[in-house]
């Protein structure tokens, strides 16, 4: 049990005329607020919802040396979305021509005036598939090294967004990196 003791202490004049006082114990029990504290924390404890933790299905193809045994996507169905610095997106479909003739830009979001957005981009690529977009479409994500967390974030959203079943995340190719340099370069 808790006390706290508070006697009488100090200094007593002696002398006539002066009256001894009687010296009272002042005596607090703090049992019932430690056993009060321990009820709330439990209160507590019990009262709060545990969050679950969200995470993101991820499906890895098998490491494999052969060629022909790896995860392959159709040149009609594939969208290659490339990722710069200062939020800059660039895009094309199927292999990358050798002129770059397929090498396009475009803005986070829907479209903005004569800026093209990625989700209309997407949006068009589903359209031109048609039916068979939830088993051809893949879309390759490639973030190069100048591009932010967010970006690819945010590229990751979209994909959730326009319901793109199949996605990936690739390292990206110098002859791409060097595309994007030199574009982002002309574009200042």
């Amino acid at each position: 049990m808790a006390d706290i003791e508070s006697g009488g202490g100090g200094g007593h004049k002696k002398g006539p005329g002066v009256k001894k006082s009687k010296k009272l114990s002042t005596r607090v029990d703090l049992t019932p607020m430690v056993d009060l504290g321990f009820l709330l924390i439990t209160f507590f404890i019990f009262t709060t919802t545990m969050s679950s933790p969200t995470a993101m299905k991820l499906n890895m193809p098998d490491d494999t040396a052969k060629d022909e045994e790896k995860n392959k996507a159709k040149e009609s169905g594939a969208l290659t979305i490339l990722l710069g610095k200062s939020d800059h997106i660039f895009y094309y479909e199927g292999k990358l021509a050798e002129d770059g003739s397929n090498f396009k830009s475009a803005i986070f979001g829907k479209s903005d005036g004569d800026k093209k957005g990625i989700r209309d981009v997407i949006i068009e690529k589903k359209q031109k598939l048609g039916t068979a977009a939830d088993n051809d479409m893949v879309v390759v994500i490639k973030p190069n090294d100048e591009s932010t967390f967010k970006n690819t974030v945010d590229m990751l959203d979209e994909m959730t967004i326009n319901g793109v079943k199949k996605y990936a995340l690739v390292k990206i190719s110098d002859v791409e990196n060097q595309v994007i340099k030199l574009t982002e370069g002309g574009s200042k």
